[in-house]
C-alpha cells in the first residue's frame, strides 16, 4: 500500500482519514480540493487539474484525498494500488457536514487559496451553493459509483477497503501502524 486513493462523499471524513493514513504510511498527502480551487473559488479546468494531479502522483508513494472523476476520470486510480472508500451512513455524513460548516464559518478557517466557507453553506434551499444540499443530493450517486467500481474488472489492480464506521476506520489504521513488539 504505497499509492492510495481515499474517496467518499462530502462529509464522510475522507480528508481526516487521508491525513492520518499519510502519517501512518509516511507518504505525502495530496488534497484534490487544494489542487482544484483557486482564489475566489475559481475552479481549475479539467486540463489544469489533470496536469496538477499528474505532478502530485508522479512519486512512488502518496495518499490522494478526493474524488473529481468527472474532471480527471481514472487518472488517480490508474496510478493507485489501493482505494479506501470512507462510506458512513447518510445521517452521519449530514451531521459531519453541518458541524464542519458551522465550525469553518464561525472561525473563518482558510481552506484553499484564501477561500473560506460562509454561512450560506448551511442554506439547503440555495442548491449547489450549500454544502448540505451537495452532501444530501450526491450521497446516492457516490454509493452507486463506488459499489460499481468495486465490481468493475478494469479495477482488478486495486485493493478496495470500504470503511463504514469509526470503529472500522480505527481498526484499519491500527492494522497498518507499526507494532511495538518485544525482541526475542
Amino acid at each position: 500500500m504505497r499509492r492510495v486513493s481515499v474517496v467518499g462523499c462530502s462529509g464522510s471524513s475522507k480528508s481526516t482519514l487521508a491525513r492520518r493514513l499519510s502519517g501512518v504510511l509516511g507518504a505525502p498527502y495530496v488534497e484534490l480540493d487544494a489542487l482544484h480551487w483557486g482564489p475566489d473559488w475559481a475552479a481549475a479546468s479539467a486540463e489544469e487539474l489533470s496536469a496538477r494531479v499528474r505532478r502530485a502522483t508522479a512519486a512512488d508513494a502518496w495518499i490522494v484525498d478526493g474524488n473529481y472523476q468527472s474532471k480527471i476520470g481514472t487518472l488517480v486510480w490508474e496510478r493507485a494500488d489501493t482505494v479506501v472508500w470512507v462510506n458512513p451512513p447518510r445521517w452521519r455524513v449530514m451531521w459531519r457536514s453541518l458541524t464542519r460548516t458551522v465550525r469553518r464559518a464561525a472561525t473563518g478557517q482558510e481552506l484553499w487559496s484564501g477561500n473560506r466557507e460562509s454561512w450560506r453553506g448551511l442554506l439547503f434551499w440555495r442548491g449547489e451553493e450549500s454544502i448540505l444540499w451537495w452532501a444530501w443530493t450526491s450521497y446516492p450517486g457516490v454509493q452507486e459509483r463506488y459499489e460499481a467500481a468495486m465490481r468493475d474488472p478494469r479495477n482488478a489492480h486495486l485493493v478496495f477497503h470500504r470503511l463504514r464506521t469509526p470503529k472500522e476506520v480505527e481498526r484499519f489504521l491500527a492494522a497498518l501502524a507499526p507494532q511495538d513488539r518485544p525482541e526475542r
